[in-house]
C-alpha cells in the first residue's frame, strides 16, 4: 500500500507500507493491504505504520520491528485501492513514541506561544475598530 500523509502546508509522508494503525472516535483500527475500501474519521491521536521493505515484498512477511509513529491532530482518513491517504491539520514524525512525545509538548508550547500572540493583535485590532466606529458616531 502506499501512504500519504498530507497537512494544509506539507506532504508529512509518502511511503509504501505493509500496515497502518489509526484511531477514530469509536475505536483504533488497522488496514492491510488487501482491506476494504475505507473512510474515517480520526481522532487526535497516533497513527502508526509499517513502511515495506523489498525482503518484505519477496516474502510477504510484516515486522513491526520498524515501525514509525506520526502524532496527529484530528482528520480524514481514505482507503481506496492501494493508497490510503490522511488529511490532517498538523502531523510530527518519530520512530520513538518518548522523544515523538518530547517533540509534540514543544511544538504545542511554540503553538500555544503563538496562538496568544495572535488573539492579543485581534483583540487590539478590535478594539481600534470599536474605538474609532464610535469616533465617527460622535462626528
Amino acid at each position: 500500500m502506499k501512504l500519504h500523509v498530507l497537512t494544509p502546508t506539507q506532504t508529512i509522508v509518502n511511503v509504501s507500507v505493509s500496515k497502518v494503525i489509526a484511531e477514530a472516535a469509536n475505536g483504533s483500527f488497522c488496514l492491510l493491504p488487501r482491506h476494504t475500501d475505507f473512510l474515517s474519521t480520526l481522532i487526535p491521536g497516533l497513527l502508526m505504520y509499517v513502511p515495506q521493505t523489498e525482503a518484505d515484498q519477496a516474502s510477504r512477511l510484516e515486522s513491526d520491528e520498524n515501525e514509525v509513529f506520526l502524532a496527529c491532530d484530528a482528520g480524514l482518513l481514505v482507503k481506496q485501492g492501494d493508497e490510503v491517504m490522511v488529511s490532517v491539520r498538523q502531523a510530527i514524525s518519530g520512530s520513538d513514541l518518548g522523544t515523538l512525545r518530547e517533540t509534540v509538548e514543544r511544538e504545542f508550547e511554540t503553538l500555544d506561544d503563538r496562538s496568544r500572540i495572535c488573539q492579543s493583535a485581534i483583540a487590539l485590532l478590535e478594539a481600534n475598530f470599536l474605538r474609532r466606529l464610535l469616533e465617527l458616531e460622535t462626528k
